[in-house]
């Protein structure tokens, strides 16, 4: 999330640096997986399976700080299955494609085990609404720019990105699994308002572009 005083490029800057930094890291292991003849597809897929089976195997059950780290672990192959299609030369559409769909069923599977966790073992149903809306307004974030890009417009960025709303979310829970009051609830309010004006943003800038293409159509008749 952009923090104030902090411009659009900053946060894009810090990203890039991020990424390069990350590449370093990230790039001698793709190529050692290269080297085993594995796909960057099998490693997207057992990332979305590690982690969506230890979210609904630990967050369920209440023990959070567990399931954070195992999901950060196979969400690290977002990074690890890139830098091998890059190398490989394997980049495209089908990838790009296949890595979108499964990153809505981590998602899905994380916070639905805490939905799961609140209705039930944590007992606070507040908590378990929140949980569930900040699932459904991340699916809609998603969406509105799939949807926005399939009609040929751009949909892109916004105040929480996903990356940001994991973050958020990742710390938060990993605070209110070691016991910290009030984190988790923090957390769920900051991800709601965030991902529902994130939806808006999204929704203004799709609406601009269309009355742009209608007024250049327009301007084309006559």
């Amino acid at each position: 999330m952009t923090q104030p005083g902090q411009s659009v490029g900053d946060t894009g800057a810090g990203k890039v640096r991020a990424k390069q930094l990350a590449g370093r890291v990230v790039d001698p292991i793709a190529r050692f997986m290269l080297r085993l003849h594995v796909s960057p597809d099998a490693v997207t897929v057992v990332g979305c399976l590690g982690a969506s089976i230890g979210a609904l195997w630990l967050g369920s059950t209440g023990r959070l700080v567990a399931a954070v780290l195992v999901v950060a672990l196979f969400a690290s192959s977002d990074m690890l299955d890139g830098s091998m299609a890059r190398q490989a030369g394997r980049s495209g559409p089908w990838g790009a494609f296949l890595d979108s769909s499964l990153d809505r069923v981590t998602d899905a599977a994380v916070l639905g085990s805490l939905v799961i966790w609140y209705f039930r073992g944590g007992d606070d149903v507040v908590l378990a609404c929140l949980a569930l809306y900040c699932l459904v307004a991340g699916m809609l974030v998603s969406y509105v720019r799939a949807r926005a890009e399939g009609l040929g417009f751009r949909a892109a960025g916004g105040l929480a990105e996903r990356t940001e709303r994991l973050v958020l979310l990742a710390i938060t829970t990993l605070l209110a699994g070691a016991g910290v009051a009030y984190a988790q609830a923090f957390g769920f309010w900051v991800l709601a308002i965030a991902s529902t004006i994130t939806v808006f943003q999204r929704f203004v800038m799709v609406r601009r572009q269309a009355i742009d293409a209608g007024s250049a159509a327009a301007s084309a008749d006559d």
